[in-house]
């Protein structure tokens, strides 16, 4: 036969039981939709830069070099970077 301390700490154990279950079930469905979110956010910037860096004309330039000592001797600071997008300078290789 259960004591009266045993009959308590059942009752409590089933009480917290019956609480803590569908709080970890709400903080593990939580948990799982912020990373989702956060996925989500990172692939939409990712995809975000990509299209800003394509608007780099730099490699189609007739000024541009393509060697690491001097890019463009024109703009050398700027070349292939995000500062290089809407060149006043820029000339279409042929």
């Amino acid at each position: 036969m259960l004591t009266s301390l045993h009959y308590v700490f059942y009752t409590a154990l089933h009480l917290f039981q019956a609480i803590l279950v569908p709080v970890c079930f709400v903080l593990a469905w939580l948990i799982v939709a912020l990373l989702a979110w956060s996925l989500w956010a990172a692939i939409r910037d990712a995809v975000g830069k990509a299209k800003q860096m394509h608007e780099i004309p730099c490699a189609n330039c007739q000024f541009f070099t393509n060697t690491h000592y001097l890019k463009c001797p024109v703009h050398p600071k700027s070349a292939l970077s995000e500062d290089a997008i809407g060149c006043p300078d820029y000339k279409l290789h042929r």
